[in-house]
């Protein structure tokens, strides 16, 4: 009896530690989410050149490798979670500039914005409802991603509309995947630092954002 008692236990403190880190996550994803776009509007009016992302790209992931796993466990890691996620929106602006001067532009960064908004939530919703168990998808995703960044890098040098709309759309689903994922892993103790949880959430939106606006961009034109 004592036993059972002791394992009722165990689960309960295990179940508030995990709704802990939920919320801390979502609280911790929103605020980025905002500084993010305010990054990018201050970027996008000062017209930030064509090879900004590059250097903020780079300067992200130096944060993300070197920085974050040094201090996700302390105060720091906050900061650095903020800035890495300031960059990524900084990075953002020439993009989003060069898509707002397309034909119906604004509606193509408005309709991949919603679309991001919805997908995300309709899929982290379920992630949360059904409590499934979504780690067995880990291995799939990790190589499709792979395929995915060669056929990009290919495609760099050989300029195929076709095999960039396949690339976007693939990347989708893959981001999709993430976030079931991600959000299992949070939900079955996977993942037990909210910092960590929320720059992995917030880069499945960020790919799927950008993912969304190269499809939705490239329909346009055609």
């Amino acid at each position: 009896m004592f036993q059972n008692q002791s394992a009722v236990g165990r689960t309960k403190v295990s179940a508030l530690e995990t709704n802990k880190v939920l919320r801390n996550t979502y609280a911790m994803l929103s605020m980025t989410m905002i500084f993010s776009a305010i990054t990018a509007g201050i970027s996008m009016s000062m017209r930030m050149g064509p090879s900004t992302p590059l250097f903020t790209m780079i300067a992200a992931i130096a944060l993300l490798w070197f920085v974050l796993p040094r201090t996700a466990n302390s105060s720091a890691g906050v900061a650095v979670v903020f800035a890495f996620t300031g960059l990524m929106g900084f990075g953002l602006g020439p993009l989003l500039n060069q898509y707002l001067m397309m034909t119906n532009g604004s509606h193509i960064v408005m309709t991949a914005l919603g679309g991001t908004g919805v997908i995300f939530l309709g899929l982290s919703g379920y992630a949360l409802t059904t409590r499934k168990d979504f780690s067995f998808m880990g291995g799939l995703l990790f190589v499709g991603m792979i395929v995915v960044l060669i056929a990009a890098i290919a495609n760099i040098f050989l300029h195929v509309p076709a095999l960039s709309l396949a690339i976007s759309s693939i990347v989708i689903l893959l981001m999709s995947g993430f976030i079931l994922f991600d959000t299992s892993r949070i939900i079955h103790g996977g993942e037990t630092n909210y910092l960590l949880a929320t720059v992995a959430l917030y880069l499945d939106i960020y790919n799927m954002f950008v993912a969304l606006l190269n499809l939705l961009g490239s329909l346009n034109r055609n």
